[in-house]
């Protein structure tokens, strides 16, 4: 996995989500990344040259699956992730996948039509998100923008936060949440907003794991995270944006 500088969540949470897996193994590199906006400046730290070149890293030690954990691609726009994956996989010659690209298959596997937005972002990047997931058939139908755009600072977001920003979301009638951003620890909500509230979850961390597993081949359930990681959510063929890789 690929990750921001910044981030100090995506690494501890994946690996507590997979703390009862001995069959695992998660293995990460970084690129730069300190600050959100739609600013050139702050794009420019997306650019594909710096991820071939961390996936690159990432092949020599033969993983099975590369993925870009962070959801830059969810503002950006996912076909930039799709050209992404598939310059990650020609240099790793493995399936490759995005934390955009799988909140995106999730969302389909639950069925949902007006999914929720919940994000620490300013809200013109969450306007942008809304406009990319529109194109995706996805009309969000609410939304809850933290307004911060440091990224380390994502990570500084409180549960009570969290649930103030959840609870407002379900009340307007969303069929699901997603939570857009990696530095956010949300997983470990998610079972517990959906007991409550009754609408499925999709946390960009758990997310991501999910998908890489599933190009894995590997669905076994994880339970304690939400409806997602328990499964079982199969993800259709049509519904595999992001790789060029074929499902044996």
């Amino acid at each position: 996995m690929i990750a921001p500088s910044s981030n100090t969540v995506v690494e501890p949470v994946t690996n507590a989500l997979l703390a009862a897996r001995n069959d695992v193994s998660v293995h990460f590199t970084r690129i730069r990344v300190t600050s959100i906006s739609l600013d050139p400046a702050d794009t420019r730290q997306f650019d594909q040259d710096t991820f071939t070149d961390a996936a690159r890293l990432l092949g020599d030690a033969r993983v099975d699956v590369v993925a870009w954990n962070g959801t830059s691609g969810s503002w950006l726009g996912p076909g930039r992730d799709e050209r992404l994956c598939q310059a990650m996989e020609q240099v790793t010659g493995v399936p490759a996948t995005t934390s955009t690209l799988a909140m995106l298959a999730a969302l389909r596997a639950f069925g949902s039509r007006r999914p929720g937005l919940l994000t620490p972002y300013t809200p013109d990047v969450g306007a942008a998100i809304a406009a990319h997931y529109a194109e995706q058939g996805l009309a969000v139908r609410a939304a809850r923008h933290l307004g911060r755009s440091t990224n380390y600072d994502f990570a500084l977001i409180t549960d009570a936060e969290l649930d103030e920003a959840f609870a407002g979301l379900a009340a307007e009638g969303c069929d699901a949440v997603a939570v857009v951003c990696t530095n956010v620890r949300a997983a470990h909500l998610a079972a517990r907003w959906e007991a409550t509230h009754g609408v499925p979850v999709v946390d960009s961390v758990a997310a991501t794991l999910w998908r890489a597993l599933d190009l894995a081949g590997d669905t076994t359930p994880i339970t304690g995270y939400g409806a997602l990681l328990a499964g079982p959510h199969p993800v259709h063929p049509e519904q595999r944006r992001g790789t060029t890789w074929p499902r044996t």
